[in-house]
């Protein structure tokens, strides 16, 4: 799930009210050479009418109208939310106070955009929320519309839904329609990731920011469920999530090979499309052998594949075991760990790395009994 970030800052209340007449002020100063009025015109209205559909959730609560699913779903979001800022020590505001209905399935898409023999993605870069690999759209319609257009440069395109994001703390994020459909515990980690961008955000990072919140929210679910007496969660699905990560990132780390290997552009076309049928073939020997058939992920991998489908995997993942580890050293103390994340999200992001790197090998090292005693 990536998130979109909003562009402009101030505080909540005062740019609730008069975010209408600030964001023709503010687009002049924001645009850059990468992004037009017409984008920045969508994001400020869609944005705007978010902001419009929200109300308290106590006050859905307490409508008659309201359906009783609904009505419980808030419920227990609000237990979660409580909790959030309890016991996770996240931001105590607003933010999934609220609730909205969209009516629509999506909250944002998302563009990704690659070159055909690449892997690298077209990033685009906004004053707050810094460089990003890809492009949000309130609208679907328009989505597909700025697919198409890059479709007709020759980039391999990828169009991903989003059910929710963070505006990191700008806004009182709502509780959106788009974030119900997985049930109680589904929406209380999104909860806990949304807010875990507000405790903290590093600009052009993405995979510190992500890993950070993926961190959060499985420790986070982790503690909810036993706060409530439930037992852990099942790992079978978990381990079969990774096992499906590793295979497409293997995938992808051939095709970063083939691409950088000195061919004729048909003979590397031919190349790329057998990698993605050997993704088929290995997903499905995996499904078959290890999963006892069940395809969770059959629709992805049966759609059209090409690189910028592949770009989101491993950008959630890829330091949440550093993030654990940092965990682990400070006793499970949360403000402590925050702390922790806080001093390396101030590091130049090669020492960061490094960091990262060195916390996440010596929480193998302490996993496998090869620590030093």
């Amino acid at each position: 799930m990536l998130r979109l970030f909003l562009l402009l800052r101030s505080s909540h209340r005062a740019l609730d009210r008069i975010f209408r007449c600030l964001v023709p002020l503010s687009l002049g100063v924001l645009l850059n050479g990468c992004i037009s009025v017409s984008y920045y015109g969508q994001l400020a209205s869609g944005q705007w009418q978010l902001l419009q559909a929200r109300q308290p959730v106590a006050d859905v609560v307490a409508d008659p109208a309201t359906a009783p699913q609904l009505r419980e779903h808030l419920l227990q979001a609000e237990h979660a939310r409580a909790f959030a800022s309890s016991h996770l020590k996240l931001p105590d505001n607003r933010s999934y106070r609220v609730y909205a209905d969209l009516k629509r399935p999506f909250v944002v898409w998302n563009v990704f955009a690659t070159p055909e023999f690449s892997l690298d993605p077209q990033t685009h870069c906004f004053p707050i929320a810094g460089c990003v690999a890809y492009r949000g759209f309130y609208s679907q319609g328009a989505a597909r519309g700025a697919a198409a257009l890059q479709k007709q440069q020759g980039l391999d395109v990828y169009i991903g839904g989003v059910e929710a994001y963070s505006t990191l703390g700008w806004f009182d994020d709502p509780i959106l329609n788009t974030m119900l459909r997985w049930g109680d515990e589904r929406l209380a980690t999104v909860i806990f990731h949304e807010l875990a961008h507000q405790r903290f955000y590093v600009a052009d990072d993405t995979a510190f920011n992500e890993s950070f919140a993926t961190f959060v929210e499985q420790e986070g679910t982790r503690q909810w469920r036993a706060a409530r007496g439930l037992p852990a969660q099942k790992q079978s699905e978990n381990v079969q999530r990774d096992q499906f990560v590793e295979l497409v990132l293997a995938g992808r780390e051939r095709l970063k090979a083939l691409y950088a290997a000195p061919l004729t552009a048909p003979a590397m076309r031919a190349g790329k499309q057998a990698e993605f049928e050997r993704l088929r073939r290995e997903y499905r020997v995996l499904r078959d052998t290890q999963w006892k058939g069940v395809g969770r992920y059959d629709a992805w991998i049966d759609a059209p594949m090409n690189n910028a489908k592949l770009l989101p995997f491993g950008l959630y993942d890829q330091w949440v075991p550093a993030f654990a580890g940092l965990f682990a050293e400070v006793g499970a103390d949360w403000q402590a760990f925050y702390e922790r994340v806080e001093a390396l999200g101030r590091l130049p992001l090669v020492q960061r790395r490094q960091a990262l790197e060195s916390i996440a090998g010596q929480a193998r090292s302490d996993a496998s009994g090869l620590a030093p005693r």
